[in-house]
C-alpha cells in the first residue's frame, strides 16, 4: 500500500473515531434529555405545553442518524480535498467537558419550567434593554440568561450540538467551502473578513483555523458571547472582536472581502432582518462574498418539512415562521446581492450571494 494510502486510511479512521464519539456523546445527552423532559411532564401533566401535530411526517431517529452520516462523510470529502483542515476536538480538557455536561442537566428543570409556563421575557425583565434592542432581550429556546450571560455563553455549543446529535460543527463548516473559492489565489492577509452574530465564535475558530493570516472580524451584540470568542479562538492579531448590532455594523462602505452569519436570520424580526441585509450589502465590497448559513427552509429537504413546523413550538423561536417563508434571494436583491449557490447539509442551508461588481 503506497505511503499516501495509508495516511488517508489513518486520517480517515481518526477523523471517523471523534465524529462517532461525538454523535454518541450528544445524541447520548439527547437521550437522557428527554427521559428527564418527559418524568418532568408526569409531574405537571395539567400544565404540559400543546403542540400542533404537524401536517408532514417528521423523521425519526434513524433517519436523522443517517442524514447526520452523510454530512459527515461531506466533511471528511472537504478536508480532505484540502477546503479547510481536518477537525480536530473541540474541548480537550476533559473536567471542563464534564463539568459543561453537568451543567447542562442541572439546567434542563429550568428550561422545561419556561416551555411549560411560556417565560420567555425573563431576560428583559431582569436586565433591561440599554442599549440592546427589544428583541434581543428574550429567552431564545427558553435558555436560562438568554444571549445575555456567561452560563449562557458557556452552555450554548452543548446545547446546540445535543440538538442536532453532535451535527452543529459540521454544519457551520461547509461555509468554508465558499470562503475557500472566494479566497482562491489571494493573498489573505490583505482582505478582511467578518462573522457576523459570531456567537461563541465556533466558526471564527474554524476561519481561524483555515485561514491564520486572515484578518476575521468576530461581532456579535452580547459582551458574554464575545469574550466566549475570545476564550476559543485565543490571542490573535489578526482577531478583531467587537460588540455591536448586525442591523448598525460599525464599519465602513465596502470594506468586506467574505462575510458570514450563521444562524442568526431565523433569530431575527422582519424588519430587521431587512437592515440586516441592508447593512450586509453596504460593507460587503463589490465582487467580494457573503455566506449566510441558517434553518432548512420548506421544500429544501420535503421529508424534513413536518419538523420545520414542530421546531418553533418545541422551542422559543419567536420569528422562525417568518424566516421560514422567507425569500433569501428576494431579501438581498436590492443590495445588489446575487445568489451564486444553494446547498443544503442535514438541517441546514448554505446561500452563497456575491455583491455585483457594478454596485
Amino acid at each position: 500500500m503506497a505511503t499516501a494510502s495509508i495516511d488517508d486510511w489513518a486520517s480517515g479512521m481518526r477523523y471517523a473515531a471523534m465524529q462517532s464519539a461525538r454523535v454518541a456523546w450528544y445524541t447520548g445527552h439527547g437521550f437522557a434529555m428527554r427521559r428527564m423532559l418527559k418524568r418532568i411532564a408526569e409531574k405537571h401533566p395539567q400544565a404540559a405545553p400543546s403542540v400542533t401535530p404537524p401536517s408532514k411526517p417528521v423523521p425519526n431517529t434513524a433517519r436523522l442518524l443517517r442524514d447526520v452520516g452523510k454530512l459527515m462523510a461531506r466533511d471528511f470529502a472537504n478536508a480532505r480535498a484540502g477546503l479547510y483542515p481536518m477537525p480536530d476536538p473541540e474541548e480537550t480538557d476533559l473536567s471542563r467537558l464534564l463539568a459543561t455536561s453537568r451543567a447542562f442537566f442541572a439546567d434542563v428543570p429550568e428550561v422545561a419550567r419556561r416551555r411549560r409556563e411560556g417565560a420567555s421575557q425573563e431576560v428583559g425583565g431582569k436586565r433591561g434593554t440599554g442599549k440592546r434592542p427589544r428583541y434581543y432581550m428574550q429567552n431564545f429556546h427558553f435558555q436560562s440568561g438568554g444571549w445575555m450571560s456567561e452560563e449562557s455563553a458557556r452552555l450554548y455549543d452543548m446545547q446546540v450540538e445535543v440538538l442536532f446529535n453532535g451535527a452543529a460543527s459540521a454544519m457551520r463548516r461547509q461555509a468554508l467551502v465558499p470562503v475557500a473559492e472566494a479566497l482562491q489565489g489571494r493573498d489573505q492577509r490583505q482582505l478582511l473578513a467578518a462573522d457576523i452574530a459570531c456567537g461563541t465564535g465556533r466558526f471564527v475558530a474554524d476561519l481561524r483555523g483555515a485561514y491564520p493570516r486572515l484578518p476575521v472580524i468576530a461581532l456579535d451584540l452580547s459582551e458574554e458571547y464575545v469574550n466566549e470568542t475570545r476564550r476559543h479562538v485565543g490571542r490573535a492579531a489578526t482577531l478583531r472582536p467587537m460588540v455591536a448590532k448586525a442591523e448598525a455594523l460599525p464599519l465602513p462602505d465596502a470594506s468586506l472581502d467574505v462575510a458570514s452569519a450563521i444562524y442568526l436570520f431565523h433569530e431575527l424580526p422582519p424588519k430587521v432582518r431587512r437592515q440586516v441585509a441592508a447593512e450586509i450589502g453596504r460593507v460587503v465590497k463589490p465582487g467580494g462574498t457573503f455566506i449566510l448559513v441558517d434553518s432548512l427552509q420548506p421544500g429544501d429537504m420535503p421529508d424534513y418539512d413536518g419538523l420545520l413546523e414542530v421546531f418553533p413550538q418545541l422551542f422559543h423561536e419567536p420569528y422562525y415562521r417568518g424566516y421560514l417563508a422567507e425569500d433569501l434571494p428576494r431579501l438581498f436583491a436590492p443590495h445588489a446581492m446575487v445568489v451564486e449557490k444553494v446547498e443544503t447539509a442535514f438541517f441546514s442551508k448554505i446561500v452563497t450571494f456575491r455583491r455585483s461588481e457594478t454596485a
